[in-house]
Order: C-alpha cells, then structure tokens, then sequence
C-alpha cells in the first residue's frame, strides 16, 4: 500500500511504536479489523464492538499480520505493535493519511434518501472513462469508509464514498476522512429523528461535510429541489451546482416519460447542451440520480455520450428496487431499508404500473417520537394511489393501515404482526403476473419475504 509504511501509520494516529524497529520502512500489504481475513504482511487494527478484537491479536500474528495496532498494551509481546488511546479514532486518522497520500479524486455522496442508488449511478457514469473503486455494501459509516478507502489501490483512478451518518458530528469525522473533491447532497428528509430532531437538525448534520471539501477546487452538487438544500448559496466561496426538474435549474431534466418496470426516459439539459436517456431504472428519483450522475461525470470530463452510456448501464443492487422477474410475478426488491421518503418514493413507481399491484410494507424505524405519525403519512400518501392490494407487518405498520384507510376505507389490506406470521399467507394474496413491491427497514429482514416470493 501506497507510503502505509509502519513509521508513517504511527505518525498518522498518534501510535506509540513497540518491537518495531525493524520494519519502520516496511509498507502493510492491506488493512483488516477482521483477524479471519488476515493475510500476509497485514495491518490488523484491533477494535471494540460486539466482540473485542483485542482478543485476536494472537490470531492475526500467526496469520502473517506485520504490525498491529491496539489500545491494550499486550503483556510481553515480542511482536511488534502500535499503542493508541482509541483504535476507533486510530482507524480514522490512518484512512485519512492513506486517502491523502493516494492523490486521485474523491467523490463523496451523502443524503436521507438516495445515497446508494445515487453512488451507484455516479459510478456507473465514470467507469466509462476510469477504474472506480465505489462503496460496497453499506460501508458507509465510521468504520466502513475507512475500510473501503483501505481498499483503494494504484490501479484505481477515482472513488465514490457514500456517507451515512444518525448523529451530530458524524459526518465531520466522515468528511475530514474522505476529503471529498466533489460532494454530492441528495436531500434532506425525516431520517434518523430519534437523533437529528427534525430536518433542520438533518440539514445541520449533513452539511458538517462543507468543512473538509477541497478548498481550492472543490465542487457541490445539490438536489435544488429540496427546501433546505436550496437555501445554500456558497460553499468556500463557489455556488453549489444546483439540479431539478425544471429549467431555473443550471442542471436540469425534462421531457421524463415513465416506461413502467423498464424504466423512466428524460432529456438531460446541462449549461448548452442535450441528451436524451432511458433509465433502466423506473421512478421520477432516478431522474434526480442520473442529473447528479451527468454533472458529476461532466465535471471529471465525460463526454455526453459517455454519460449517456453510464446511466443507461447502471445495475441496480439487491435489496435497493432490484426488478426480478421470469417468476410467474415482477417482484420489485427494495427491502434494504426504508424512510418515510423513499417509502413514498417506491409506492408511486407501483402505482404507474398496469398490472395488478401488492404493497407488502413493514416498520420504518429511527424516526423517533414522531413516529408512529410519519407512518399513518405514508399510508395516507399510499392511499392516494393506484395499489390493488396492501400487506403491512410491524406494529408501527398498523398506523401506516390507518392511514391507508382514513382516504380510502375499502382498501384491501392484511396486516401481520411479524414476518414469521406473514410468510405463510402471501403467496395466497399475491397472484400470478401480480407486480409486487417489497420494502421495510433492514431490522424487519424483509429479504425473507423476497426469498419467499421468488423460491
């Protein structure tokens, strides 16, 4: 890895070197807090959480870890080792040296609603003209980046590092690790509440990341059509570059076409110029994604016809509105995870559709003590819609039923108290040729119902 030298790994996290003589101007050949997946010539930071990972210290030397890095000072260890106050804090600072020291571009995706979608689209884009090292999975957090930035390697010529964040000060610790050249704000929405508050205590977290977006050059993308969002007029002196759905915007779709479960078509209009594109995608939010998708790669020197071809080859993750079809029904999965935002978002792509529709919905959680009102809002929203048939699971769920039937009291709609009691009874409700949309948040493990539908 590129300068991770043991001296300079100690200077960067404010280490204490023991046994380390001899390998100072040695370089790590990866970092892992996983003693499992340690390999030769490895860093292995030690970290606190579920299980200790103090105690795989011995693990991860006989496995070939060169040095690693620990808050407990072992008892007579002849192996060498750096001893810091936090590992937590260590990890960060270390991440942080690496990032610099590499030199290429950094992306850098945050938002309630939209981060991994957005990323996904972003990077699909500018694998059209570089080797991308994306965010995998939801590595997104104060752990997560710094693993995935451990990741990048010389081949690599750009990263996109999503950002996710439930606290005050999170993203400023998340920022100062990524560096981002170019930040990307999807929206501001009612997430994470139980700790934020309201969407101006979102709004306050998740811009903590202007701090440490390059100063010099560094670039903004925002969604112009959120409220909160639309207030920022300058970022270290440069006005964000603002995009929506409509031409006040610099940045701009129009002409959107929705093409059912296929997707969603739209004219791109950036500064003088325009392109068509069909995005393989359906939902009026992936026109959003792919507006921050065309400036990002406008701004690292796509042509449009690349641009184009990044968006119209985007593959969508499981568990993030992946369309699986061929199994006598379309099962629509989006079960990764759910907010009042992006559960809205997903019922109105289900109800353009022609065919016979299923809403199976579970609890939205970290709402805080809003909570129950933002679900029974959610139903309120899905009874304004076309959807034949509602399975709701949760016991916040029940308000999202209540909400369904405050606008339209004949709904078909079953609700069950768990998964477990759901699974038995869905494959009756659901029927041949049905479109079946599938979401919850991630602790409903909602994935066994897709498992279910599509066995």
């Amino acid at each position: 890895m590129k300068n991770m030298t043991i001296e300079n790994i100690a200077a960067s996290c404010g280490g204490v070197l023991h046994n380390c003589d001899e390998i100072l101007k040695n370089e790590v050949t990866g970092v892992t807090t996983d003693s499992r997946a340690v390999t030769e010539g490895n860093l292995f930071i030690a970290m606190r959480g579920t299980h200790d990972g103090h105690d795989f210290v011995p693990s991860a030397i006989d496995k070939g870890a060169m040095c690693v890095v620990v808050e407990k000072a072992p008892e007579d260890a002849a192996y060498p080792y750096i001893k810091v106050t936090k590992t937590a804090i260590a990890i960060q600072r270390i991440a942080e040296f690496y990032r610099v020291s590499l030199g290429i571009p950094v992306v850098g995706i945050t938002g309630s609603v939209g981060k991994t979608s957005t990323k996904e689209m972003i990077a699909s884009v500018l694998a059209q003209k570089f080797n991308v090292l994306k965010t995998a999975g939801n590595f997104n957090n104060n752990l997560g980046l710094p693993l995935t930035i451990f990741r990048i390697t010389d081949e690599h010529e750009i990263a996109v590092l999503e950002m996710g964040i439930s606290h005050f000060g999170e993203m400023t610790d998340l920022a100062r690790t990524a560096r981002p050249n170019t930040m990307v704000i999807t929206n501001i929405g009612t997430c994470h509440l139980e700790f934020l508050k309201d969407r101006d205590g979102v709004f306050e977290a998740k811009t903590e990341c202007f701090e440490y977006v390059d100063f010099e050059d560094g670039i903004v993308v925002l969604n112009g059509e959120d409220d909160k969002l639309a207030r920022v007029d300058q970022v270290h002196g440069r006005a964000p570059i603002f995009y929506g759905c409509n031409d006040s915007f610099r940045v701009y779709a129009d002409n959107i076409m929705p093409r059912g479960i296929e997707g969603i078509s739209c004219t791109i209009n950036m500064d003088d110029r325009s392109f068509d594109v069909l995005i393989p995608v359906p939902g009026r939010h992936q026109v959003m994604n792919a507006l921050a998708g065309a400036i990002v790669g406008s701004v690292y020197g796509l042509t449009d016809e690349e641009i184009k071809a990044g968006i119209e080859s985007l593959e969508p993750l499981g568990g993030r509105f992946k369309i699986l079809k061929n199994i006598g029904m379309t099962v629509i999965d989006d079960c990764y995870n759910a907010n009042p935002m992006s559960m809205k978002a997903s019922l109105s792509v289900l109800s353009d559709v022609e065919e016979r529709t299923v809403a199976i919905l579970g609890d939205m959680g970290e709402l805080g003590e809003n909570e129950a009102a933002l679900h029974r809002e959610v139903g309120e929203a899905a009874g304004e819609m076309s959807i034949d048939t509602f399975v709701l699971v949760g016991d916040l769920s029940k308000n999202i039923a209540e909400g369904i039937r405050s606008v339209k009291p004949d709904a078909e709609i079953l609700w069950f108290a768990s998964v477990d009691e759901a699974l038995p009874e869905i494959k009756d409700v659901v029927r041949p040729g049905d479109v079946v949309l599938v979401k919850a948040s991630h602790f409903m493990h909602f994935d066994r119902i897709v498992s279910e539908l599509t066995a």
